[in-house]
C-alpha cells in the first residue's frame, strides 16, 4: 500500500514539474518574441572613441580570424585594439603581429602585462592593460569572438544620451552593454552538445532574465562595453581579478552602482573548441557551479528548464499512461519550437537545425551535469583546478 502510494506521489510530482517546465518554454519563446520586436526599434545615432581590450593566453581555433573582423568596423568614430599577453613568448603573440601587419592602418597594440594581481588571470591582464587606453568607452570580449561590420555602430548606439520626457525623472544612463552569441562547432560530439546548449538553454535563459527583471543585471563575456566613468565607480577591473564570473560581476555591480545594463541587438560568435567527453564536462560543470555560486535560487530554477527530462522521467513513473506521453509530445513539440525561435531566429545559428537530432541526448546530459553541479565547488580552468566560493577563486591544489 505504501509503495502504491509513493508511486502516486512521484507520479503527481513529475506531472507538475513536466508542466511547469513546459511553462518555461512557453515563456521563453514570448521572451524570444518580444526581444525579436524589440530589436527592430531605431536608437540614435553614436559613435564615440572606443578602445577594444583583449586579454590573451594561448591559441584559440580561428583566432586570427576573430581579429580580422574587428579590424573590418564600418564604425564612424574612433577605436583601438590592444592586446594584453603575460609574456611576449605567449603563442597568441604571432597572431597578433600578423594583424598588424596587415593591417597598418588600424591603431593595434600588443601590450605585456606580467604582474599577477589575482587568481582571474584575464581580468589581471585587463587591469594592467586599462591605464593604455586613450577613450572613454572600452570594450571587452573573448580572444575567439567575431563579429560582423557594424558590430561597434550596433553596440554604441545604446550609451546614446537620453531626454527624459516631460515630467518625468531623466533614464538611467547604459553603464554596460552586453550581447548575445552563439557557438560555432568543431566536430567533435562535446563540441555540438555544447554549441547546441548555448543556443537551445543559455542564450533563451538570457531572454527571460531580461523579461522578467525589465532588463539584464549582468554581462555576457561575449561583449562587455563599459563607460570608464561606470568602471572606476565600481573600483576598476582591480575589485574583479579573485572573481571567476567576472562578466556577471561587471555587470552585477554597474547595475547596483545605478546604471543600466542593455542587451545590444547584435550576435557575434565563438568557436566551441573540439571538446573530448572531459573537456566538455569539465567545461560545463566550470560554468554550472559559477552560477550555483552566483545565484544559487537561480540555479535551483534550472530545474524548470529539464522539461524533456521531467517529461520522460514523468512516463516511467506513470507506466507509460496516455497522460504522460501526451505530455512528453507535447514538452518536446515546446522544446523544438523554443530551439528553432532562439536558436534559427534571434541567433542566426544555422548548425541548429542540422543537429536538432541531438537535442534529446543534450538534455539528458545537461540533466546528469546539473545534478553534479550540486556536488562540490571545484572547477577546472585552463588545465588548473580552482576552488569557487562567493564568486572568488582559489587554489585547489594540482590537477
Amino acid at each position: 500500500m505504501n509503495t502504491r502510494i509513493l508511486a502516486l506521489a512521484v507520479e503527481a510530482l513529475t506531472t507538475l514539474l513536466a508542466v511547469a517546465a513546459m511553462g518555461y518554454f512557453l515563456f521563453a519563446i514570448i521572451a524570444a518574441r518580444m526581444f525579436l520586436s524589440s530589436r527592430r526599434a531605431k536608437l540614435a545615432p553614436f559613435a564615440p572613441g572606443v578602445s577594444i581590450l583583449k586579454s590573451l593566453k594561448g591559441l584559440d581555433p580561428g583566432m586570427l580570424e576573430a581579429f580580422r573582423s574587428h579590424c573590418h568596423q564600418n564604425y564612424l568614430g574612433e577605436f583601438e585594439l590592444l592586446f594584453g599577453v603575460s609574456a611576449l613568448d605567449d603563442p597568441a603573440v604571432p597572431a597578433v603581429r600578423q594583424l598588424q601587419s596587415e593591417f597598418p592602418d588600424r591603431t593595434i597594440r600588443l601590450i605585456e602585462c606580467p604582474a599577477r594581481l589575482g587568481t582571474n588571470g584575464k581580468v589581471s591582464t585587463l587591469a594592467q592593460l586599462a591605464p593604455h587606453t586613450r577613450y572613454e568607452f572600452l570594450l571587452i570580449n573573448d580572444s575567439d569572438i567575431t563579429v560582423s561590420p557594424h558590430y561597434l555602430e550596433q553596440v554604441m548606439e545604446h550609451f546614446a544620451p537620453m531626454q527624459p520626457l516631460p515630467n518625468q525623472q531623466p533614464p538611467k544612463p547604459v553603464g554596460l552593454v552586453t550581447a548575445l552569441y552563439r557557438g560555432r562547432m568543431h566536430g567533435s560530439l562535446g563540441s555540438r552538445l555544447e554549441s547546441l546548449g548555448v543556443a537551445t538553454d543559455f542564450m533563451p535563459s538570457v531572454l527571460v532574465a531580461r523579461m522578467l527583471e525589465g532588463g539584464l543585471r549582468y554581462g555576457l563575456g561575449s561583449t562587455l562595453a563599459v563607460s570608464r566613468e561606470a568602471l572606476q565607480e565600481i573600483g576598476g577591473f582591480e575589485a574583479l581579478v579573485d572573481h571567476l564570473a567576472d562578466d556577471y560581476e561587471l555587470g552585477e555591480r554597474i547595475y547596483k552602482a545605478g546604471y543600466r545594463v542593455a542587451l545590444s541587438s547584435v550576435v557575434v560568435e565563438t568557436s566551441v573548441p573540439a571538446y573530448d567527453w572531459s573537456g566538455f564536462c569539465n567545461h560545463q560543470l566550470r560554468w554550472l557551479r559559477t552560477v550555483r555560486d552566483a545565484r544559487p535560487g537561480g540555479y535551483a530554477g534550472l530545474l524548470f528548464t529539464h522539461g524533456f527530462t521531467l517529461a520522460l522521467v514523468n512516463v516511467i513513473a506513470s507506466g507509460l499512461s496516455p497522460i504522460s506521453l501526451w505530455n512528453l509530445g507535447l514538452c518536446f513539440f515546446l522544446r523544438l519550437s523554443l530551439a528553432m525561435t532562439v536558436g534559427a531566429e534571434v541567433l542566426g545559428d544555422h548548425q541548429v537545425l542540422p543537429n536538432l537530432g541531438l537535442l534529446p541526448l543534450r538534455d539528458l546530459v545537461a540533466t546528469a551535469l546539473w545534478i553534479a553541479g550540486f556536488s562540490g565547488n571545484t572547477i577546472v580552468w585552463r588545465g588548473e583546478r580552482f576552488t569557487v566560493k562567493r564568486g572568488k577563486l582559489s587554489k585547489a591544489g594540482g590537477m
